[in-house]
Order: C-alpha cells, then structure tokens, then sequence
C-alpha cells in the first residue's frame, strides 16, 4: 500500500526563556513528518538542533529526500541505512511507528517488544540564569524530587548553592553543555557531590572529552554531546558513568532501543532525555523509561503551548501518551 508523505515545521512558544550555556530561546521549532496510506496517519516529531549542524531547513530537505524511496517500499527497517542518525530521520521513524500502530490496532510498546509503560518522574529543568533567580525558580519547584540544573558558566557553584537553599530536599542533576574544563570539572565535581549533586552533564566539549580518561570522578559524568548512536558507545569507555538518550540524537526509537541494549550490556548507567519539544516528541522516549535512571522528558512542562492530546503531567509525575497523540 502507498505511503504519502508531509512534513512541515511548527512553532511552539516557551513558557518565559530556556537558557543553557550556548544561548537562550523564547520559542521552539519542530519539524513534524506524517505518513498516510490514505486511511491511516502517523506521526513522528524532531527538533533539528544547530549544535549538530541541523536547522529546520536542512531537516525537511532531508525527510522530503525519500519521498521517491517511499513510492519503491521503503519501511521502517530500510530507513535505518537509507538516513544517517539524526532529527530527520527520528521524525519519520517515529511516524513509521505510529502508522503500523494505528494500522494493527496495537500500541508501539507491543510491537516493540517492550513492557507495558507505567507513569514515572521526570526531571524539571531550571534554566541557566543568576543565582538569586535560580534560587527563586527552585523554591517554587521544591517539591519536585528531581531537578535538573542548567550550568556551564562563572558562577556555577554560587548557583548550585542558590538552588539547595531553595530546593533542599529534592535530588540534583546538573547539565553543564560543554561548558567547562577538566580543571573546573576537577574543581566543581567534590563541592556538588557534597551538596548533593547525583551526576553532571557533558561538561567538557564532546571534541575534548578524552580528558576524562583515567581521572577520578567524584561526581558521575553522563555523555551527551558526546553519546549519538550504537556506534558512539566504544569512545565513552573509561570516560563516562551513563548515556544520555535522545532520539533526535539516535535518530528515532528503532535506533534508541538498540542503544539502550548494548549501554546496558556495556555497565552504563542510562539517562532518556529529550530536546525542548511538544508532547509528541516525549511520546515514543516515554518508553525508553522502564529500568532507566533517570527520566529527563519534561519538554511539554516547558512550554506555554503544547500539542492537542498532550501528555498528562501531574507534578512530576508522567504518564503514557494516549492514542490520539501517538502510538
């Protein structure tokens, strides 16, 4: 049966500013890919990020590129070798996963092989900002059990501090972008653990992370930057505790499982994360979640505007995505 394909970006504001340690943002743009066989649709959603080259052009360029491979048959399985991992392809293979859902009548997590999901707790991020400021954000989010913390600037442990006064009993994590050196992580890294810090975020640039082989690490170090597909895995050893994975970085769920396996198998700890996206982007990382530890999927949270269908959020706490959305 012939496959069409659409893909058009959208725009969603944020709720205020998302600041890290590369710029601030007032809006997202998402790329969303759709596939109908005319009585069924399915829809996968990415976020091209610059810091890997992609922008919202560049990315529907290359999902329209298998418009003809489409019309010759090709499926989920043959868009793994047909685009390389990356947002446009986690578009479209999240969209291969909602039409064959839609079609069979059976949710993803089922075909997939997985277990049923189950709601969990995702992380909350406070952006990059003043200490005071963070400080403030933090005390309105204290009853979160997890945050996660924007860093990469002067300042950082001035602001870790400011948020432990505002939070003090929810657990840390802490994102530094690549914004630091192995001194400041050699630094940084005892003072965070003792304020209770669990785990940083690619702190040193993905091009210069060798630096953490062999050095002791205080405080546990999770690839990011560094850590894309499968094939990324053999280059962490020795410099990383966890993973952190993001479709738009495997390029979609097929590729994600496979990473999740083999970090497993490999003694990574695991983190889900997600890009600043909608609803529909956290759908099909939802179930990635079950053993993982850490949920970092609060995109939607984010956002002053969401998708029709959201997911549901209370607190904390997530829940799968209804049919309707996706899956």
């Amino acid at each position: 049966m012939a496959v069409r394909l659409s893909v058009a970006e959208e725009r969603f504001p944020v709720a205020g500013a998302f600041t890290i340690s590369r710029g601030s943002r007032t809006e997202i743009r998402v790329v969303t890919a759709t596939l109908s066989d005319g009585t069924f649709v399915g829809r996968g959603e990415c976020v091209p990020y610059p810091r890997y080259g992609e922008t919202a052009e560049s990315v529907i360029a290359l999902v329209r590129s298998v418009a003809i491979d489409l019309d010759n048959g090709l499926d989920r399985i043959a868009l793994q070798d047909r685009l390389p991992p990356g947002a446009a392809r986690n578009a479209l293979d999240c969209a291969f996963w909602d039409l064959e859902a839609k079609r069979t009548a059976t949710p993803v997590w089922r075909l997939a092989g997985l277990a049923e999901p189950r709601p969990a707790t995702t992380a909350y991020t406070i952006s990059l900002g003043a200490p005071e400021a963070m400080r403030e954000k933090a005390a309105e989010n204290a009853d979160r059990p997890l945050l996660k913390i924007k860093l990469g600037a002067d300042g950082d442990l001035e602001r870790i501090q400011a948020v432990r006064a505002g939070a003090p009993n929810a657990k840390l994590i802490v994102d530094a972008n690549e914004g630091w050196t192995l001194a400041q992580y050699q630094a940084l890294a005892p003072e965070l653990a003792r304020l209770g810090v669990a785990l940083v975020e690619q702190p040193l640039p993905a091009g210069a992370d060798s630096a953490l082989a062999g050095v002791a690490r205080p405080l546990a170090v999770c690839a990011d930057e560094s850590c894309h597909a499968t094939e990324s895995l053999p280059k962490l050893a020795r410099k990383y505790d966890a993973v952190n994975i993001k479709l738009d970085k495997t390029g979609g769920l097929t590729e994600a499982l496979r990473l999740k396996r083999q970090a497993e198998a490999d003694g990574f700890r695991i983190m889900v994360g997600c890009m600043l996206g909608t609803s529909l982007a956290m759908a099909p990382a939802f179930l990635l979640t079950g053993g993982v530890d850490f949920i970092d999927l609060d995109g939607p949270l984010l956002l002053a505007k969401d998708r029709e269908a959201p997911i549901r959020y209370v607190g904390s706490l997530m829940f799968p995505a209804a049919a309707a959305l996706w899956g």
